[in-house]
């Protein structure tokens, strides 16, 4: 099979991201409407992640952060958003580029992304094993998210445009 010199599972991943980047953007500017919220779910040792050095020792390669009815100061960039959260009543701000992100799931209408990796690694050269993305169901009762087959919405795979070996 050719080599995808287009790069479409970088763009996919872009597009996918570009929905965390949309529903931050409805929340910054609206509020959470209904009983919506998210779990997100990053990389604290991600490039351009700036968070507490407390934060980083207690979560040394990631942690999730909820977005609920406790927040404040979120902006929403191309790149990255910023927010206000209290950790243990100490508040706290917290810079997380959407690259850095492994997962969002807003569990009201239990619609979720999961990026394997959550990294990009040198994108210029993308390797033979590039990152997975997908939407994803999630028991909160479980560690591990739930994939389902069919949710109301649909799922979206990108197995179906990888590369076989």
């Amino acid at each position: 099979m050719p080599e995808d010199l287009m790069q479409y599972d970088l763009m996919a991943r872009n597009a996918l991201r570009g929905v965390i980047k949309s529903a931050l953007e409805k929340a910054a500017g609206d509020g959470l409407p209904g009983e919506h919220h998210f779990y997100i779910a990053f990389r604290t040792s991600g490039t351009g992640v700036h968070i507490s050095p407390r934060l980083i020792e207690k979560y040394p390669s990631e942690m999730t952060i909820v977005l609920q009815h406790q927040f404040w100061d979120l902006e929403v960039h191309d790149d990255h958003f910023s927010i206000g959260l209290s950790f243990s009543n100490i508040p706290e701000k917290l810079v997380v580029p959407y690259n850095a992100v492994i997962s969002f799931y807003d569990p009201t209408v239990q619609f979720g992304l999961q990026f394997e990796d959550g990294h990009e690694e040198d994108q210029a050269s993308a390797s033979a094993q590039p990152e997975e993305a997908e939407a994803v169901s999630t028991d909160l009762n479980s560690e591990e998210p739930v994939k389902s087959e069919k949710e109301e919405g649909g799922v979206v795979s990108l197995d179906a445009f990888r590369k076989k070996k």
